[in-house]
């Protein structure tokens, strides 16, 4: 089993910055690849961004590319969401999500198996 647990979250205004947490623990080894996801009011949850673990490979939604950053801090098994430029479409809850497998595309929620509890991100216009 892994355990994820999100920090970070919080009110900014439209155009400001904001920098979420997940902290991953128990069997982090069996991780290929570590993603972020949101969910807004409404709405299906959707990819945002990946971090594969073995070689740091980067992947993006095209909403954000530019705007957001995927990272990893090895020594405290924690990956991290910079976002810039932050757009009141970009308020939701922000969940990351971790695979053990290396096989499938990296959208879809069905190819992570473990879960965070969310944090939520409002941009205020």
């Amino acid at each position: 089993q892994v355990q994820l647990v999100e920090s970070g979250g919080g009110l900014v205004q439209a155009g400001g910055s904001l920098r979420l947490s997940c902290a991953a623990s128990g069997r982090t080894f069996s991780m290929s690849s570590v993603g972020w996801f949101r969910q807004a009011p409404g709405k299906e949850r959707e990819f945002v961004a990946a971090f594969r673990w073995s070689d740091a490979i980067t992947y993006y939604a095209d909403s954000v590319k530019g705007r957001f950053t995927i990272s990893r801090d090895n020594a405290k098994n924690t990956v991290y969401l910079q976002m810039n430029s932050l757009k009141p479409e970009d308020t939701a809850v922000y969940y990351c999500a971790a695979r053990p497998s290396y096989s499938g595309r990296y959208e879809p929620t069905a190819n992570y198996a473990y879960w965070g509890q969310g944090t939520q991100v409002t941009v205020a216009s």
